[in-house]
Formats: structure tokens, sequence, C-alpha cells
């Protein structure tokens, strides 16, 4: 038993480890029920030099007071990834699924905001993605950023 629970633990940890963290860059409310916008910055952890800004709804406690949904915010998200330093890529998955390079609860159970990140090698770019995860109801609600690999004189 001892033995399942550690190989459990040390899978959950590197998840986690590989999972990039945000570091919040901006706010800007929007009206006087105090929601606000949120702006995110997030370093891909296994690409160096690619940083992502995320921006997404935050709902204020008038309005869900209001609206009487306490625990969930939109699902709308905005994203933009560009290159902020010399750019090297590690141990990716280069699969058309792509790889989860972020999550971020936007409820306490149902719904959960993620970048996730694509390798289009013949056109050497990184794409990401933002997008709303749901347990039911999944929503089309998405945004994408590329980041091309293109480098001058190769």
């Amino acid at each position: 038993m001892n033995k399942t629970f550690a190989r459990a633990a040390a899978l959950s940890a590197s998840i986690f480890a590989t999972a990039a963290s945000a570091e919040e860059v901006g706010k800007v409310d929007v009206d006087w029920l105090g929601n606000d916008i949120i702006v995110e910055a997030v370093a891909d952890p296994k690409v160096k030099g690619v940083t992502c800004h995320l921006a997404f709804f935050e709902r204020g406690l008038i309005d869900r007071l209001q609206k009487g949904n306490w625990f969930e915010d939109p699902s709308n998200s905005s994203i933009s990834c560009r290159q902020t330093g010399p750019i090297e890529i590690g141990d990716i998955d280069r699969g058309d699924e792509g790889e989860n390079v972020f999550s971020e609860r936007r409820s306490i159970i149902f719904k959960t905001l993620k970048v996730k990140r694509i390798y289009d090698e013949a056109n050497n770019t990184l794409i990401y993605i933002s997008h709303s995860q749901r347990v039911q109801d999944g929503s089309a609600k998405t945004s994408m950023s590329t980041v091309p690999l293109y480098q001058p004189g190769q």
C-alpha cells in the first residue's frame, strides 16, 4: 500500500512540477460591482523564452450576490504569447493533442481555465490555446496565439 501511495504522490508532484504558475501583472476595474479583468503572465515551463499573457473576467462580490452564482467565473479568456528571450525547447509533447502548460480553477469543482501548447512542426510554430474545460456543457470560447520559431539566418 505504501509503494502505491508513494508512486501516486510522485506522479502528482511531477504533474504539478511541469505546470506553469501565473503572476498577476494587471487588474482593470470594469464596473462599480467590483468586476475586474485580470491579466496574468505565464512563462512556458518547457519552452524557455516564451511568455503568455492571459486576460480573464473575475466577478466581484456584488455581482455574485445579485446573480446568486457564488462559485463560478465566466469562461471567457484571451491569450497573447511572445518570445521574451532566446527560445530553448525542452522535452515537449509533439502530438496533435498538444500539452497542458497552465491550469487554473474558475469554479469550485466544474470549470478550469487551461492553456495548451501545440507544436506545428510543418510551420515551425508553437500554438497556444486558452480555453475553459468543464465536466459537462463544454465551452467553445477559445483564444489562440502563435510564436514562430523561425530564426533569421537558419
